[in-house]
């Protein structure tokens, strides 16, 4: 005979709560894609770091280099018995060399850049939302002015009056990019500056600096993250057209721009190789970096899934 004991219902399984950092993996890893560029990406950062230990000569020490190892062909062999496997340039640099040596320069400028662009313009976003009037206005009409302008005509500008040089070129790319953040923070903190947690720490008379600081900007963070994801991509794309034209980095100071400028005279008479793979790498550099930032949307973001 059943019982009453038996209508009860069965205790409920208890659910596994992910915490936000395994939860963000999960969904990151979701996307094949964003593997791959995180991977390629990665891959890119350890050869740029291990460049003076990985690579066959140091290209741009002059004691290393024969004039009579120009333009040899990929898979060739250099005076010292070493294979070019890439080839080698006109003052006879091994381009693999090159490669390596150039994207410890791109990736530094494009992130260092980004750095302090960031910086910048999160102060001047956080500022304009949480003060407002006048000050909001102000800030404002200087970023509306800043992005009025096609960013490669700034850096130019500004590298005209500066010159060369590494420093010269990252203070020319935080010119063109801290606008960029300000309008994206101020867009985010003027919601969350509206809500009831803001107005509650507003009213147990906290100061600026602990509202802004503890409370606005770690809800602004997401949309940061993904945009300076995005425009470090653009930064070395940047970096890399300043450079091809002569006015970035100095000679002496190798990046892929310099590397894809060296070969281009070269490139009808058949010496295809000396641009090739510096675009080639300049290429998967963009590529990676611009499928994680768009995976990066998607997770912290789930409302812009595609």
């Amino acid at each position: 005979m059943a019982t009453a004991l038996d209508d009860r219902p069965a205790p409920a399984t208890p659910v596994a709560v992910q915490s936000p950092f395994r939860r963000f993996v999960v969904d990151f890893v979701a996307s094949p894609l964003a593997v791959f560029g995180f991977a390629v990406f990665m891959l890119i950062v350890f050869v740029a770091i291990a460049a003076p230990l990985i690579s066959p000569q140091n290209p741009y020490d002059l004691m290393q280099l024969d004039i009579l190892d120009g333009r040899v062909a990929p898979g060739g062999k250099s005076s010292a018995g070493y294979t070019f496997f890439l080839g080698s340039d006109s003052q006879g640099r091994d381009m693999l060399s090159g490669i390596f040596y150039g994207l410890r320069i791109s990736l530094g400028v494009g992130v260092m850049s980004a750095i302090v662009a960031v910086f910048i313009g999160m102060s001047a976003g956080l500022t304009a939302a949480y003060f407002g009037g006048r000050i909001d206005a102000l800030i404002m009409r200087i970023v509306d002015i800043q992005l009025s302008f096609p960013a490669i005509l700034v850096a130019l500008i500004l590298l005209a009056v500066l010159g060369q040089g590494t420093g010269k070129i990252i203070v020319a790319l935080v010119a063109v990019q801290w606008a960029y953040y300000a309008r994206t923070v101020r867009g985010t903190a003027l919601v969350e500056r509206r809500k009831e947690y803001i107005e509650a720490a507003s009213c147990l008379a906290l100061g600026h600096a602990r509202i802004v600081f503890r409370h606005l900007l770690p809800n602004c963070l997401p949309p940061l993250i993904v945009v300076g994801t995005v425009q470090v991509a653009h930064a070395i794309a940047l970096e890399a057209t300043l450079s091809f034209l002569g006015i970035g980095l100095p000679i002496t100071e190798p990046s892929l721009g310099l590397l894809i400028a060296n070969g281009f005279e070269y490139i009808l008479s058949g010496k295809y190789w000396i641009s090739f793979f510096p675009g080639l790498a300049l290429l998967l550099t963009i590529v990676s970096i611009n499928l994680v930032g768009d995976q990066l949307r998607d997770v912290l973001n789930p409302r812009l899934q595609r």
